[in-house]
C-alpha cells in the first residue's frame, strides 16, 4: 500500500469544468452533478468548509435552447450564459436539497478582486456564507464580463477564478476536476509513453513546456491555465490537485490521501 498524501483540507475550493457537467453531445450530465452535490454535502456535514467554482453556464444554456455550437458574437454568448446560469443554479439547488445542504450563488468579475472595497465586501460574503454552513457556488459573471468568452484578450477563465478565490479566502486546497487524469510529461492523447506525474512540487518553465492544447468545445480551459492556477496556489502556500472529474466521488479518495491525479505543491 502506497504512502498517503499529507493534505491540509479544512477549507477547500473545488473547481469543476464544463466537461464534467456537460456531455460531448451537449446534454447535461445530471449524474455527475448529483454526485458532486453528494460529495460536497458529505464534506460540509463532516465539518469542512467548501466552495464550488462551477463552469458550465454556456454549455447548459446551449443545451437549454437546443444549440450545439457556441455562437461567435459576444452578446449572443452573454445571452446564452444568462439562460444557462439560471438553469444550472436551479439544478444545483435541487440536487443539494436532496442532501439537506443549502447553497448560495456568487457571480464574480475580475475587477471585484482589484478594488479594495469590493474585494473586502466579497471576502465578507464568503466568510458569512461559510460561517452559516452554506456552500457558495461561484462562476464568472459571463453576462457582463467578456474576458472568458471568445474575446481577443482571453485572460479570464474559471481555472484562474478558482485559484483567485482559493488564495483570497485562505483555502488550504484547490481540487480541480477536469477531463484528464492529471498532469503528464507528454500528451497522453498522442503519446502512449506519456506518464502521469503524481507530484509536481513547483511549477517552472519546464513544467509549462510540457503543457499544451485547448479545452473542450463547450469550455475554455487548457492545461496552461491549470498550471497557472497551481502556481498561484503554491505561491500562497496552498496545494492543488488536478484529477479526472468523470466520477466526482474521486474527491473522497483525494481527501483520504490516495495518490490519484497530480498534486501540485
Amino acid at each position: 500500500m502506497g504512502v498517503k498524501r499529507q493534505l491540509s483540507a479544512k477549507r477547500v475550493v473545488i473547481k469543476v469544468g464544463t466537461s464534467t457537467l456537460v456531455y460531448p453531445d451537449g446534454s447535461i450530465n445530471l449524474r455527475a452533478i448529483d454526485q458532486l452535490a453528494f460529495v460536497i454535502s458529505a464534506m460540509r456535514h463532516r465539518g469542512r468548509e467548501v466552495v464550488l467554482v462551477s463552469s458550465g453556464a454556456i454549455g447548459v444554456g446551449l443545451n437549454y435552447i437546443g444549440l450545439t455550437q457556441r455562437p461567435k458574437a459576444i452578446p449572443e454568448q452573454q445571452a446564452i450564459a444568462a439562460i444557462g446560469q439560471s438553469e444550472l443554479i436551479s439544478i444545483y439547488k435541487e440536487r443539494f436539497a436532496v442532501y439537506e445542504q443549502k447553497i448560495g450563488q456568487l457571480l464574480l468579475t475580475r475587477d471585484i478582486f482589484i478594488y479594495p472595497k469590493s474585494h473586502q465586501n466579497v471576502l465578507n460574503t464568503f466568510e458569512a456564507l461559510l460561517a452559516q454552513k452554506i456552500v457558495p457556488i461561484v462562476n464568472e459573471n459571463d453576462t457582463v464580463a467578456v474576458d472568458e468568452l471568445d474575446h481577443e484578450t482571453k485572460f479570464g477563465d474559471n481555472d484562474q477564478l478558482s485559484a483567485v478565490v482559493a488564495t483570497n479566502i485562505g483555502a488550504d486546497l484547490l481540487i480541480m476536476l477536469s477531463d484528464i487524469d492529471g498532469f503528464y510529461d507528454g500528451n497522453p492523447h498522442a503519446d502512449t509513453a506519456a506518464n502521469l506525474l503524481a507530484h509536481v512540487p513547483a511549477v517552472t518553465d519546464d513544467t509549462y513546456a510540457l503543457a499544451g492544447g485547448s479545452g473542450s468545445r463547450f469550455g475554455t480551459g487548457g492545461m496552461v491555465t491549470k498550471l497557472k492556477a497551481a502556481e498561484r496556489m503554491i505561491q500562497a502556500d496552498g496545494q492543488m490537485i488536478l484529477a479526472n472529474g468523470a466520477d466526482p466521488t474521486i474527491i473522497f479518495d483525494i481527501l483520504a490521501g490516495e495518490s490519484v491525479g497530480t498534486l501540485f505543491g
